[in-house]
Parts: structure tokens; sequence; C-alpha cells
């Protein structure tokens, strides 16, 4: 059950209803703007933010859904498990390719660029004061300077978000496999996925 109380969307914020589309938009779809709009400058300012990180995008999508689902494991949140962009699955994800993501760097389906990033982001999520100049060498190998910090970018997004989201556990509106107990840890290669916009 959500920690904080969700705002019914007939309450929101006229320009924060419009900036996520939340009358188009399902309960999963509207996500933690259902929170956010308690303040609605601040859900406002992530909508612009999460906007232009998404909308500067150079990156495959399928890398960066990859990487956002392999955080939201680390994280816990259970709502970012459960969730499955269109234009992810648009650019060749596929729940074989989730399935991976239990030993990525195993995973025959994985492209090396992929294993990298994936890499990158176990990094970051578990044990960021690990990361030293051999991991960006290694990185260059796969990426180009403004590559890798267009990643950074995306990995600081879904680490912060993912774990803002996971301790207001929005889990109600979820698939009953990712409404268990916080106590039982969970990947979103083993539970029922939801199929969302974006």
């Amino acid at each position: 059950m959500t920690r904080i109380t969700k705002v019914p969307v007939s309450e929101w914020d006229e320009e924060l209803r419009t900036m996520v589309a939340a009358d188009e938009a399902t309960s999963v779809e509207q996500g933690m703007y259902r929170v956010l709009a308690h303040t609605p400058e601040l859900g406002k300012a992530v909508a612009v933010f999460g906007g232009s990180v998404f909308g500067s995008r150079t990156l495959p999508r399928r890398l960066i859904e990859l990487v956002r689902l392999r955080i939201a494991f680390h994280n816990q949140c259970r709502s970012c498990m459960a969730l499955r962009y269109h234009s992810a699955i648009d650019d060749g994800l596929t729940e074989g390719a989730v399935c991976s993501l239990e030993k990525p760097q195993e995973a025959a389906d994985l492209s090396e660029a992929e294993k990298a990033a994936l890499l990158y982001a176990d990094r970051s999520a578990i044990d960021h004061f690990s990361i030293g100049d051999a991991d960006f060498d290694a990185l260059r190998k796969q990426f180009t300077e403004a590559e890798i910090v267009e990643l950074g970018v995306f990995i600081a997004f879904f680490i912060g978000f993912g774990r803002l989201s996971a301790a207001w556990s929005m889990t109600e509106d979820l698939p009953e496999g990712y409404q268990a107990s916080g106590e039982q840890i969970l990947a979103p290669w083993a539970q029922e996925a939801v199929l969302v916009r974006g």
C-alpha cells in the first residue's frame, strides 16, 4: 500500500495533468505523479527533467530499458520492475533479454555494449565508491564520452527516483506478484509485467 496518499487526478494541478497526459493514462502510467501531485511545482520539475533526459537520448532504448530494470532490481522498486515500455519493446527488448538480467555478464543475447552498461549500472547502484579509472577505460571501448555521460545521467535518474518510488511503496495497482511483502526479494525477470506507454 502506498505510504503517502495519492492525489486523485481530478485534483491535480491542470498543467501537471497535461504534462503527464494523466487523463489518458492508467493508474500505473500515472506512476509517482499520483504522489508528486501534492507538490505540483516539484511534480512539474520532475516531468520536465525526465522528459528532457529521455528526449535527449542517443543511446538505444533497449539498452536504457535493460539498465533501468537492472537498477530496479537493486533498488527493489516493485513498480519499476513491473513496467515494460512500448518504446523499448519496439527497439528489440524481449522478456528473454529481461531474463538475461539475472546474470547479464553470462548472457548470450546481450551485446558487449549492453553488458558494459549493465556492469556500470550495477557498480553505481551497489558500490559506487569502487568505480575507478579502469571502469571508464572499459566503458570507452563501447561508448563515446558523450554516451558515457548520458548513461551516467540515466543511471543516476533510475537510482534516485527508483529508491524514492520503492520507499513510497506504490504497489496496489501492480500484478499480484509485486504486491508481496517488502521483505521478499523480487526480480523483474521472474514476474508478470505491465505494458505501458512511452
